[in-house]
């Protein structure tokens, strides 16, 4: 039964998914965005130590899995987010969110190939209705121009950061063949996010590091620019991560991706509020067809 509670943990997600598009965007200009990525996750970082202390109580459950943890943490947070801020450049925070609902044909195409499951009709047509929106609004509402559509970078760069995130999910969900057969650590959410970033952080600021090198950019430092970083470390980092995991073990996952579609709609109301960006009509068509898609690939099979 879907409770006001439930509810609730189930819709800060994609408020919290929004709100970092949206503000990445308000601040293209003041930070790098590799720098963004990284200052976000060193905030993360202090939060996470004392919550989740155990794991740096006996280090050898993360030290025999380290690889496992390198590759989710580059992933994750080296490349998803880093790739996102940089997208945010040139791209407005609407597409982003909506150019991220991709993520059904990256996830189901890895799946494939690499773990050998075969998606369902329902689920290839549910993807492919997703995929049609997303393509809508590369085009900017005009399919016919999809031949000769000049990208813009930022959207390149969101589909190659949903296609990372897509393998970070496969990797969260089917750790390699070795460690299924271990047992696996006595962790909290914290412990498990804090495993991640503890090696995310490490490519993260490297990746500044050598964006600051090679590309230096100055850092605009005032309020506006500490309220972001606060607000991206706790919300999207955060409590957007534990209301997820908690939502989606109550209700299922099922229920819960009708509520994670809701991303493009807040990016849509706070584009138009915080940024002037008014939503045109092929963004309304686009994100139908992404829940449209959605209701498809989840809908019971008939016996």
């Amino acid at each position: 039964m879907l409770t006001p509670r439930l509810a609730l943990l189930l819709t800060l997600p994609p408020l919290m998914w929004a709100g970092n598009a949206v503000v990445g965007r308000l601040i293209a200009g003041s930070v790098p965005p590799l720098l963004l990525n990284s200052l976000r996750w060193s905030i993360a970082l202090l939060i996470l130590l004392p919550l989740g202390r155990r794991l740096l109580g006996d280090l050898r459950p993360l030290l025999s899995r380290w690889r496992y943890f390198a590759l989710i943490g580059f992933l994750g947070m080296g490349c998803y987010n880093a790739l996102q801020y940089q997208a945010l450049r040139s791209s407005s925070a609407l597409n982003v969110t909506l150019i991220a609902a991709s993520l059904p044909v990256w996830m189901l195409a890895i799946g494939a190939l690499v773990y050998g499951v075969r998606p369902t009709r329902q689920q290839i047509i549910g993807a492919l209705l997703s995929l049609s929106g997303v393509l809508l609004v590369i085009a900017r509402g005009d399919l016919s121009t999809l031949a000769r559509v000049q990208f813009v970078p930022g959207d390149l760069l969101m589909l190659l950061a949903v296609f990372t995130w897509a393998l970070y999910s496969w990797l969260l969900a089917r750790p390699p063949a070795h460690m299924q057969g271990e047992q696996r650590p006595d962790w909290g959410w914290a412990e498990m996010l804090l495993a991640q970033t503890l090696f995310g952080l490490a490519f993260a600021g490297s990746m500044a590091g050598l964006e600051q090198l090679y590309t230096p950019q100055a850092v605009h430092w005032g309020p506006g620019l500490a309220a972001t970083l606060l607000f991206v470390a706790l919300g999207p980092s955060l409590i957007a991560y534990r209301c997820w995991g908690l939502g989606v073990a109550q209700a299922g996952p099922t229920v819960a991706a009708f509520f994670g579609n809701l991303t493009p709609v807040f990016a849509a109301l706070m584009s138009a509020a915080l940024l002037g960006e008014w939503p045109a009509w092929y963004h309304g068509a686009a994100f139908a067809l992404i829940v449209l898609g959605i209701t498809v690939s989840s809908a019971r099979r008939r016996a």
